[in-house]
C-alpha cells in the first residue's frame, strides 16, 4: 500500500507513521504501518490464527476484534496467556461499502480529536501485507505496569442485559439518561457532563447511529476515582447502513418531552440539543459554546476528510452527511420566532 500521508495523524508528507503518531499510538517505538502477515481473506494460516485470537480477547461487539502485542517494533497476535496491548478490526462483512470501514473509522476519531479535542484512543490504520487496512487502537484500560483499570460501560452501570431489557439492550435509554448514571457515579459532575455533552453532539453531528450504552464508558483514574473514558467506536454509520440519528431508542430525552422545533420539523435541531444540555445541569452559557464549537468547523473537517484514506466518492459522502447535520444543528425555531 502506497503511502503520503501519516496512517494516524493524516499529515501529509509522510510516507509511513510520523514521530507525533509513533510516539503517541506505539510510545516512541519505529513501527512500520505494514503488518508482518496477510489478511485472513487471503491466508488460510493467519485466519486459522485470527479465529484462535478471537477466543481470547473480552471485548464485546459484533465486529471482528483481534488482540496485537508490540514486540521490540513489530506488531504480532497475541499468544494464550499474553495480555494485548492493541485492538485490530479487520475490513468486516455484511455492510455496505465495507472496504471503506477502516478508514472511516479511523477518519471520525482523528477528527473528534484533532479538530473538536475530545479525549479519543490513540489510533491509525494499518495495512496486511496484501494491502487491505485494518483500524488498530491502543488499549487505555492498562496502566503502565500491566494492571488492569477497572471500566465500567453505561450497559452494566444501568444493570441493562439481555436478561434484563431484552436483545437489544444496549438500545434501551435515551441520551439523557447517561447524564443521570454519570452524576451517580462521578464526583466532578460538571466537568464530567460536560465532555458527555460534547461526545453525543459529536455522535450527532457525525453520524453516529450506533452510539449505544456499550460505547459509553466509565474509567478509574490513578487516585480511585471514576471519570469519563477515552472516546471509542466513533464512526459514520450512515455510510454502511441506513440507521436513525441517534442509537436510543427513547432518542435524546428520558421522558416524552418534545420541543417545539421537534414538533414541527421531526428531526434535532439547535433547540433539541440546547435543551439536552440544560436538562443535564450546564449552564446555559456553556451549551451554546459547545453547539457553536461543532458548527463553526466546517472546513477544518472538509480538510480532514479530503486528507483520510477513504475513497473518492466515499470522502464526498461522508462530507455531505456532516454538512446536513451541521444545517441542522445551525437551526433554531425559536430563535426564529423571536425574531420574526
Amino acid at each position: 500500500m502506497k503511502v503520503d500521508r501519516c496512517p494516524s495523524t493524516l499529515k501529509p508528507g509522510f510516507t509511513t507513521y510520523s514521530p507525533a503518531a509513533l510516539r503517541n499510538v506505539f510510545g516512541g517505538k519505529r513501527v512500520n504501518h505494514t503488518l508482518p502477515f496477510a489478511s485472513p481473506e487471503n491466508d488460510e494460516n493467519v485466519q486459522a490464527a485470527f479465529i484462535e485470537n478471537r477466543k481470547r480477547l473480552s471485548i464485546s461487539g459484533v465486529q471482528i476484534k483481534l488482540s496485537l502485542i508490540l514486540e521490540k517494533n513489530k506488531l504480532r497476535l497475541t499468544h494464550a496467556g499474553e495480555t494485548g496491548q492493541y485492538i485490530l478490526k479487520p475490513i468486516p462483512v455484511d455492510l455496505l461499502k465495507v472496504e471503506q470501514l477502516p478508514a472511516n473509522e479511523h477518519l471520525t476519531m482523528q477528527i473528534a480529536a484533532r479538530i473538536f479535542n475530545l479525549n479519543t484512543a490513540p489510533n491509525a490504520l494499518v495495512f496486511f501485507q496484501d494491502g487491505l487496512p485494518a483500524y488498530i487502537t491502543k488499549r487505555f484500560d492498562y496502566k503502565p505496569g500491566g494492571k488492569k483499570r477497572r471500566m465500567e460501560d453505561f450497559a452494566t452501570l444501568f444493570g441493562k442485559t439481555k436478561d434484563t431489557a431484552g436483545e437489544n439492550f444496549k438500545y434501551e435509554a435515551s441520551a439523557e439518561d447517561l447524564f443521570r448514571v454519570l452524576k451517580q457515579f462521578v464526583g466532578p459532575y460538571a466537568a464530567q457532563a460536560r465532555k458527555l455533552f460534547r461526545l453525543i453532539l459529536f455522535n450527532y453531528v457525525f453520524s453516529n447511529g450506533d452510539a449505544h450504552l456499550k460505547n459509553f464508558s466509565l474509567l478509574e483514574t490513578d487516585s480511585g476515582d471514576f471519570i469519563l473514558s477515552p472516546a471509542y467506536d466513533l464512526i459514520c454509520t450512515r455510510i454502511h447502513v441506513n440507521d436513525t440519528d441517534i442509537a436510543f431508542r427513547h432518542g435524546l430525552f428520558t421522558d416524552d418531552y418534545e420541543t417545539e422545533s421537534y414538533k414541527a420539523n421531526a428531526f434535532y435541531a439547535y433547540d433539541d440539543f440546547f435543551a439536552l444540555g440544560t436538562r443535564a445541569g450546564l449552564p446555559e452559557s456553556i451549551v451554546k459554546k459547545e453547539i457553536r464549537d461543532f458548527t463553526d468547523q466546517e472546513q477544518a473537517v472538509a480538510e480532514l476528510i479530503g486528507r483520510s484514506f477513504l475513497e473518492g466518492a466515499v470522502k464526498s459522502q461522508y462530507l455531505l452527511e456532516y454538512q446536513n447535520k451541521r444545517k441542522r444543528l445551525a437551526y433554531s425555531l425559536a430563535a426564529n420566532k423571536k425574531n420574526s
